[in-house]
């Protein structure tokens, strides 16, 4: 019998709430659900919240009773937020976190390296911003027990696995004893470690690196700005590497590298970490200022993946489907793409919107991305923790030189998380205009952000369905559009039109955006004479038009929604 802590998690800052299981005597009739969620970190909720928004109820289990233990993932990305506005959390996040741009590596006491992220006028959110994992999982979990479309079943602990005909089998523990439920779908966001992944006997692709990694949070007044600081080859810790972190509420972030050979269990001993942390902090100035110690685990860097995350009716999501190094800030960002991009188009198969090559199309999409990340991450990895004695000399050279070498100090760059772009994906419009325009989101791209007002930004009006950018000054959407436009929502597919350019309400159109000085036009490449953008429901680009005629129009529609 599944029997979860009821004891609330010990934290210095953060008050863990303790909340009722779920249990099976209290709802005797178990019917066949449309999708089970099974993992309620933050790629479960995003998927279970993706699912909702597009009407499609589902389950999310989770094992435990409580929000998860320590800070985990505390660096959340510009497009993170602007996915997680889409769900009505980016506001407490901005409220609640640290927003920053700037990276910092220092060798033998010397800045060697500073890294920029880029932000302008048009971007609602900065770059990164940090907040732990704890929070941010307290926000979403408000926002998903608001929506009546998602049943969540805290205490519930997925045992076994089966794959029948047209559907899956789960067998659940709880605290009571045990019951089965079959779902249409199944949505493995268990995580890391996950046991479906496991159940199915699934191997991942990629490399694991020796290096392993303590990290510490630990209440601290230390007079730095919120910008990431990177400590390489320090006198305490000879050949490897350290990096610092604010977090809010007077928390700060050590992430060290172990010596070749130390135990994890020996490294987490409290007189291992004091000692460690007192000469990290001496070293930085700060010997002898007082701290507290409020969680601490061992990671180490992996890049994997599944080479499919779709496996009958069992669909494998964040960290179930991947394991990437966190240099960069990947793990929980990349697990917000991932989720997003299953929810809605999951949410059209089950709404028969689409076939289930859509979900094919899925997989390639998001293998494509983790491989980009792991091609990418690796080339950090190896510089934070060198894997072979070849790889050592590289970057103890590069060390050496960028002492008194600009020319090498750009490899010190932790090649940030980024939208991964869909640029060969099988939704991409075929006889559309991509080639042709000179600037803006090509293909497979994320949107480009765009200052209205004050407080007012382009993609504030976006989301929810698939979305056409009408560029124009006319009063009205052609008609022959306007009635492509009503046979797609005839069909259930839910596709807004948002025109820019116009003094008044365009007609055909649900919104009219001004752009009085034509700044979106150019953000986008559209001519004064007009243009138009497609934009699936994750808000990546899947056609552009420099002219669009209704026939230009469905036959993108057709190729985005695979039948």
């Amino acid at each position: 019998m599944h029997t979860p802590t009821r004891t609330p998690r010990h934290s210095i800052y953060y008050t863990y709430r303790v909340f009722a299981p779920w249990l099976p005597s209290a709802h005797p009739a178990q019917t066949r659900q449309k999708a089970v969620i099974v993992g309620a970190g933050p790629a479960g909720m995003v998927a279970a919240m993706e699912l909702a928004r597009h009407g499609v109820p589902c389950v999310v289990l989770n094992a435990e009773l409580q929000v998860s233990q320590g800070s985990r993932a505390i660096v959340f990305t510009r497009r993170s937020m602007e996915i997680l506005q889409q769900f009505g959390v980016a506001d407490r996040i901005t409220a609640n976190g640290l927003p920053w741009r700037f990276g910092n590596s220092f060798y033998r006491g010397q800045r060697v390296f500073r890294m920029e992220a880029p932000h302008d006028q048009d971007d609602r959110f900065f770059p990164m911003i940090n907040l732990q994992q704890q929070y941010l999982e307290e926000y979403m979990l408000d926002a998903l027990l608001a929506n009546p479309l998602i049943d969540f079943r805290w205490g519930n602990k997925v045992t076994a696995v089966e794959q029948r005909d047209g559907c899956a089998r789960l067998d659940i523990d709880t605290p009571e004893g045990s019951y089965m439920l079959d779902a249409d779908w199944v949505v493995a966001a268990d995580g890391g470690r996950s046991g479906i992944r496991a159940a199915l006997k699934l191997q991942m692709e990629g490399a694991s690196y020796e290096g392993l990694f303590v990290i510490a949070d630990i209440r601290i007044d230390l007079p730095l700005p919120t910008e990431r600081l990177a400590f390489f080859d320090p006198d305490w810790n000879p050949g490897n590497t350290i990096l610092m972190h604010r977090e809010p509420h007077g928390i700060w972030r050590v992430d060290y590298q172990l010596p070749a050979g130390e135990s994890p269990d020996a490294a987490l001993r409290p007189e291992s970490l004091r000692a460690r942390i007192d000469a990290q902090l001496a070293m930085i100035g700060h010997a002898g200022t007082p701290w507290e110690m409020d969680w601490c685990s061992v990671y180490s860097a992996r890049a994997l993946t599944l080479p499919d995350y779709v496996h009958g009716n069992i669909l494998f999501t964040g960290d179930a489907a991947h394991l990437l190094p966190i240099f960069g800030v990947r793990g929980a960002n990349t697990g917000f793409q991932d989720a997003q991009s299953l929810g809605w188009q999951l949410a059209f198969v089950i709404k028969g919107l689409a076939g289930t090559a859509l979900l094919a199309n899925h997989s390639a999409e998001r293998v494509g991305a983790a491989r980009e990340i792991i091609d990418e991450a690796g080339k950090s990895t190896r510089f934070m923790t060198p894997p072979t004695h070849g790889f050592q000399l590289l970057r103890d050279a590069v060390l050496s030189l960028s002492l008194s070498q600009q020319f090498v100090r750009p490899l010190y760059h932790w090649r940030t998380s980024r939208p991964h772009e869909y640029t060969r994906s099988a939704l991409n419009s075929h006889g559309d205009d991509n080639a042709l325009f000179k600037a803006g989101p090509a293909h497979g791209a994320p949107p480009q952000n765009v200052r209205l007002g004050a407080d007012d930004f382009l993609l504030d009006h976006l989301g929810g369905g698939f979305d056409l950018l009408y560029f124009s000054a006319a009063a009205a959407v052609p008609e022959a559009l306007q009635q492509v436009v009503a046979d797609a929502r005839a069909r259930g597919i839910p596709l807004h039109v948002i025109a820019i350019g116009a003094a008044q309400p365009v007609a055909g159109a649900d919104q009219t955006l001004p752009d009085t000085d034509g700044h979106c036009r150019r953000r986008y490449g559209v001519a004064a004479s007009g243009g138009a953008y497609l934009l699936r429901p994750d808000q990546h680009i899947c056609a552009r038009w420099l002219t669009l005629d209704a026939t230009r129009l469905q036959a993108a529609l057709n190729t985005a929604l695979p039948r």
